[in-house]
C-alpha cells in the first residue's frame, strides 16, 4: 500500500471513531411510533435521519417487532421511545439495547404526579396533554444535545420555535373545548386513551376498552356506556384510526335500536399518526383534526 492509501486508511479508521458531535453525518434515530418520531424530527431537523417502526394505523399497544425493525434498531445511533409501557411487547428489546447503546423514553422524565393511572396500569397516552408533549419535547432536546453538542445552538433554535407552536396549540384547544355545551363534553371512543386529554381541557372520557386495546370488555361494558349516553343525551361517539370500528358501531346500532339517537362522530387519531402527506401526518395536524372533529361532533 502507497503512502497516500495508507493515510486515507488511516483518515477513515479516526473517523469512524470519533463522537457524533464531530461528525458530519446525521444522527441515525429511531423512533419507536409516529408520533415520538415526528416530535425528534422537529427538534433536529437535517441533523438527525429518524425512522419510526410503527406508522399509520398502527396499534403500538400489540406491536411486534419485525427481523427488519431489530436491525434498524441494532444500526441506530440512538433509540427513542414513548415509554410508560405503550410499546408493551417491546420492552424487552428495548431494556437489552439500552446496555449497548443510547436508548431513551422521552417521558421518562416526568413528575409522577403528571401520570394518570387505570387500575393498576399506567396511562402512557401523554401526548394528549399537550402541555406534557412539551415536556417530552425539552427531553429530546436534552438529550440531543448532549449527544451532539456541537449542533446544540440548531437544536435549541428549532425546539425554541416547535415549543412556541405547541404553546400556541395549547390554548387552541382549551378554547375550542370550552365552545362545547359543558353537558356534552363527554368523549366515548374505542379505548381510554384520552383520559390526559379529558384532564387537561374538562371533558369526560369514556372507553369500551381500557386504556390498552389488548384490555377485554363485556356487555357489562356495553351497557354501562349505553345507560350514559342516553341519560346525557350523549350525540355522537368516536372512532380510532388504529381500532377496530365494529365494537363501536355496535354500541351505536344498540343504542338507536333502544330509541335513542346516536352517530359516529368521526374518526379520532389515537396511538398513530395520518397518512404521510395529510394535515394528520405530524403531531400538531393530528390534534387539530381531533379537536375539530370532536367539536363539531358535540356542539
Amino acid at each position: 500500500m502507497d503512502i497516500n492509501g495508507y493515510l486515507s486508511r488511516v483518515v477513515f479508521v479516526v473517523v469512524s471513531l470519533l463522537p457524533w458531535s464531530l461528525q458530519a453525518e446525521p444522527l441515525k434515530v429511531v423512533a419507536t411510533t409516529g408520533l415520538v418520531g415526528d416530535l425528534v424530527t422537529h427538534i433536529g431537523q437535517d441533523r438527525v435521519e429518524v425512522t419510526a417502526l410503527m406508522g399509520t394505523g398502527v396499534d403500538p399497544h400489540l406491536y411486534k417487532a419485525t427481523h427488519g425493525d431489530l436491525r434498524r434498531l441494532q444500526q441506530a445511533d440512538v433509540i427513542f421511545y414513548n415509554g410508560l409501557h405503550l410499546e408493551g411487547k417491546m420492552q424487552d428489546i428495548l431494556e437489552k439495547l439500552a446496555r449497548k447503546k443510547p436508548v431513551f423514553a422521552v417521558t421518562s422524565q416526568f413528575p409522577k404526579d403528571a401520570i394518570l393511572h387505570f387500575g393498576q396500569a399506567t396511562d402512557p397516552h401523554v401526548w394528549f396533554d399537550v402541555r406534557l408533549w412539551q415536556r417530552a419535547g425539552e427531553f429530546v432536546l436534552k438529550t440531543l444535545v448532549e449527544l451532539d453538542p456541537r449542533n446544540a445552538v440548531h437544536y435549541q433554535q428549532n425546539a425554541k420555535d416547535y415549543l412556541q407552536q405547541l404553546a400556541d396549540l395549547n390554548i387552541w384547544v382549551a378554547e375550542q373545548i370550552q365552545t362545547i355545551p359543558s353537558q356534552q363534553r363527554v368523549l366515548i371512543t374505542a379505548h381510554d386513551a384520552f383520559g390526559y386529554f379529558g384532564r387537561a381541557y374538562g371533558m369526560e372520557v369514556r372507553g369500551l376498552q381500557g386504556i390498552s386495546t389488548a384490555s377485554e370488555f363485556g356487555l357489562h361494558d356495553i351497557k354501562r356506556l349505553k345507560d350514559l349516553i342516553v341519560e346525557r343525551h350523549i350525540k355522537a361517539v368516536f372512532v380510532e384510526s388504529s381500532v377496530p370500528k365494529k365494537f363501536l358501531q355496535s354500541l351505536v346500532a344498540g343504542v338507536n335500536e333502544a330509541g335513542g339517537h346516536l352517530v359516529i362522530g368521526g374518526e379520532l387519531y389515537s396511538d398513530a399518526l395520518g397518512l404521510p402527506g395529510t394535515p394528520q401526518a405530524t403531531y400538531i395536524g393530528m390534534m387539530q383534526h381531533n379537536v375539530t372533529t370532536i367539536v363539531e361532533a358535540l356542539k
